[in-house]
Formats: structure tokens, C-alpha cells, sequence
């Protein structure tokens, strides 16, 4: 069974910095797309950033140039670098693997939380 674990969450002040990391396991290799959503309360989830199995990056205007996305394919793990945190990045962030056609697979972590206080 595919599992996706995120860590690094936690509280952390306005402008600090974070690293989240999410490893999947349980069989699953050479994932095509992993990312990253975040939800805040009362809001709808939305994605933060995603990279391709080679390398391409998309990131939400909201956090270009503070977030960065990483993967270790040999890991099948996916990071993500949090710079300069504001009170609005304050979300559950989950961890997401998806596979393209022919595979059309799409899992997700369980979410972990970042808090940002002013």
C-alpha cells in the first residue's frame, strides 16, 4: 500500500524558515509529479508547488521566491524550502504523488501543519 509521510511542520515566527520533507514508500517508483497543497481554514486547497520526475518546477505566485521545491528520486522523497514565512502561509500542507497516463495513480500524505505567528 502507497504511503506518503510529510514532516517538518510546526510553529515557527513571521520571516523564519521551515523544511517539510515527504518520503513515499510501498512500492511506488519513478513517480512522474510530486507536490505540494496546502489548506488553510475556510479555504480550499491549493497548490503550493510542484516538480517533474526531471527536474521542471511550478511554483503559486504567492510563494515564488521564498518557497523552493526539491526531489530525491532515489528517495522518492520531495522537500520543500520555506524562506521568509508569513502568517498567511499558516495552512495543513500535504504531500502529493501523481502518475501519468498510463499509471493515473494520485496519493496524497496525511498533512502536516505550519503555524505562522506575527
Amino acid at each position: 500500500q502507497v504511503q506518503l509521510v510529510e514532516s517538518g511542520g510546526g510553529l515557527v515566527q513571521a520571516g523564519g524558515s521551515l523544511r517539510l520533507s515527504c518520503a513515499a514508500s510501498g512500492g511506488i517508483a519513478n513517480i512522474n509529479i510530486m507536490g505540494w497543497y496546502r489548506q488553510a481554514p475556510g479555504k480550499q486547497r491549493e497548490l503550493v508547488a510542484l516538480i517533474t520526475s526531471d527536474g521542471f518546477t511550478n511554483y503559486a505566485d504567492s510563494v515564488k521566491g521564498r518557497f523552493t521545491i526539491s526531489r530525491d528520486n532515489a528517495k522518492n522523497t520531495v522537500y520543500l524550502q520555506i524562506h521568509s514565512l508569513k502568517p498567511e502561509d499558516t495552512a495543513v500542507y500535504y504531500c502529493n504523488a501523481r502518475g501519468l497516463s498510463p499509471y493515473n495513480y494520485n496519493y496524497w500524505g496525511q498533512g502536516t501543519q505550519v503555524t505562522v505567528s506575527s
